[in-house]
C-alpha cells in the first residue's frame, strides 16, 4: 500500500473535537436534487456529467438590521444560503430556536418555507425586521428533545450513491461548498492518537451503526451489551489497515461517555482511536424526496480532509469521470465511512458504507448479529488489493464479504 502523500488543501484549523445519528434502514427510490443553482433527479439512465471546473464564483452578501427583546442585532448573509439559514444565525445571536421564531417584517406575506434561498426573497442590503421568540431554557423541555438523543425520529433515507454524476451538481452547489469552508475554519480538532503514514481512514458512525443507544441512555442494559456483538474484534482486525475516526451526531460530552463506557478508549485494546468529531462539524442540507422538501445534516469527509493534508492526494480513478476527478482537491482514494444512514454520505457519496442498523440489543437475534465480521473481511480485503477506493463500489459489500476467508 502506498504512504499518504500531501497536497495543498483549504487553510488547515488548530487542533478539539467535535459527532452522528441514525435510523432504520428503508427501501430507496428515485431522489430529486434541489441545491440552489440546480434541481437534478437521481435515476439510473440520468448519465449527464457535470460541467467542468470552474473558477469560484463570488457570492454576494446582504446585511440584515433586526430588534429583539428591544435590542438592535446585525447580521451578514449570502443570497445562496436558505431561510433556514437564516433562523440558525437568528438563533445564535439571540437563543430562540427557529420554530419558536416569529420573523416580521423581512417579506410581504408569509415568510417562505426553510428551503428556500435568500436570494430569492429579493431582500436589500440594510433590510430591517424584527424578531420574536421565547429564549432557550426558558421552558420546560420535551424530554424526548434532550440534545443527547440521536437523530433517528425520520425514519426516511436517501440513496445518493445512485448516480454520483447527477449528485455531483448537489456536491458543487455553492452554498454547501461554503459550509465545508466555515466548518473548517471553526473545527478544532484533538488527536488521541497520531495519523500513522500509509494508513487508510475509517470515518465510524456510532449510534445504532455500532452501538444501540436507547438502553444505554436509558440505563435498561449495561454498556457491553449495548454494543454491537464483535465491536472490539473488528476495530482490532482493520487497525493494522485503517486509522480510525469516530463520527457522532452527539455533542462531545455525551459522545466522550459513550466512548468510554464501550471501552473503545483507555480500554487497553489492541487498537487506538485517532481522533472523534460530533455534531458541531456537520450541517443541513436540502433535497427532495416524493415531490416534498426533506431537511438532514451530512457528514461532510472534505472538512477531514482540510485538516490533514496527508489525506489529500489525487489519484485517478478508472470509475471516476475526467470532469470531475479534475475538480478533486481531496482524497476519496483512502477513506471509507461506516454508517446505518445513507443521508449522511450526501456529499461523499462513492466513500460511504451502508451498514444494518443495530438496535433491539437485548434480543437474542440481535446478540447473535456478526455484520461487523463481515464488514472486517470486506475492509481488510479492499486495503490490501486495490490502492484507490474510488475503484470499488461499497453497495454489494455484504455480499464480496461472504466470499471472503476469515479476518
Amino acid at each position: 500500500m502506498d504512504s499518504l502523500q500531501s497536497l495543498n488543501p483549504l487553510p488547515n484549523a488548530a487542533g478539539s473535537l467535535a459527532s452522528t445519528g441514525s435510523a432504520t434502514q428503508k427501501p430507496q427510490e428515485t431522489i430529486n436534487i434541489e441545491t440552489a443553482e440546480h434541481a437534478t433527479t437521481i435515476t439510473a439512465a440520468d448519465t449527464a456529467p457535470p460541467p467542468a471546473a470552474e473558477a469560484e464564483i463570488p457570492e454576494k452578501w446582504i446585511h440584515l438590521s433586526f430588534t429583539w427583546s428591544g435590542k438592535p442585532f446585525g447580521l451578514d448573509i449570502a443570497e445562496s444560503d436558505r431561510v433556514d439559514d437564516l433562523k440558525a444565525l437568528l438563533q445564535s445571536l439571540t437563543d430562540v430556536p427557529p420554530e419558536r421564531q416569529k420573523i416580521l417584517g423581512l417579506v410581504k406575506g408569509k415568510l417562505p418555507p426553510d428551503e428556500e434561498t435568500i436570494g430569492n426573497l429579493k431582500l436589500t442590503s440594510g433590510k430591517k425586521f424584527s424578531l420574536v421568540g421565547t429564549p432557550q431554557g426558558q421552558e420546560i423541555k420535551d424530554p424526548s428533545q434532550l440534545e443527547f438523543l440521536p437523530d433517528v425520529v425520520n425514519d426516511l433515507d436517501i440513496d445518493f450513491s445512485a448516480n454520483p454524476e447527477a449528485a455531483s451538481a448537489y456536491i458543487h452547489d455553492q452554498r454547501n461548498q461554503r459550509k465545508i469552508r466555515e466548518c473548517t475554519k471553526k473545527l478544532e480538532v484533538n488527536i488521541i492518537h497520531p495519523l500513522r503514514e500509509g494508513k487508510r481512514l475509517l470515518v465510524l458512525d456510532l449510534d445504532y451503526t455500532i452501538l444501540d443507544t436507547k438502553p444505554l441512555t436509558s440505563g435498561a442494559l449495561p454498556p457491553h451489551e449495548c454494543a454491537r456483538p464483535r465491536l472490539h474484534e473488528f476495530l482490532e482486525a482493520i487497525y493494522p489497515h485503517y486509522d480510525i475516526c469516530v463520527w457522532s451526531q452527539t455533542s462531545w460530552i455525551w459522545l466522550e461517555t459513550k466512548l468510554a463506557e464501550l471501552g473503545m478508549i483507555g480500554g487497553g485494546r489492541a487498537y487506538e482511536i485517532s481522533f472523534v468529531l460530533d455534531k458541531k462539524c456537520m450541517f443541513s442540507v436540502f433535497s427532495r424526496r416524493d415531490g416534498k422538501p426533506y431537511k438532514h445534516h451530512v457528514k461532510a469527509l472534505q472538512i477531514i480532509w482540510n485538516h490533514f493534508p496527508q489525506l489529500s492526494v489525487p489519484v485517478p480513478s478508472s470509475r471516476c469521470p475526467p470532469s470531475i476527478a479534475e475538480t478533486m482537491t481531496s482524497n476519496a482514494s483512502n477513506t471509507i465511512h461506516v454508517d446505518d444512514l445513507g443521508r449522511n454520505f450526501a456529499l461523499n457519496p462513492g466513500q460511504g458504507l451502508k451498514i444494518t442498523p443495530f438496535k433491539d440489543a437485548r434480543l437474542p437475534q440481535s446478540r447473535a448479529d456478526r455484520e461487523l465480521d463481515g464488514l472486517a473481511r470486506y475492509m481488510i480485503h479492499i486495503a490490501t488489493v486495490h490502492q484507490d477506493f474510488r475503484d470499488v463500489d461499497h453497495k454489494n459489500w455484504q455480499y464480496v464479504a461472504r466470499g471472503l476467508p476469515p479476518a
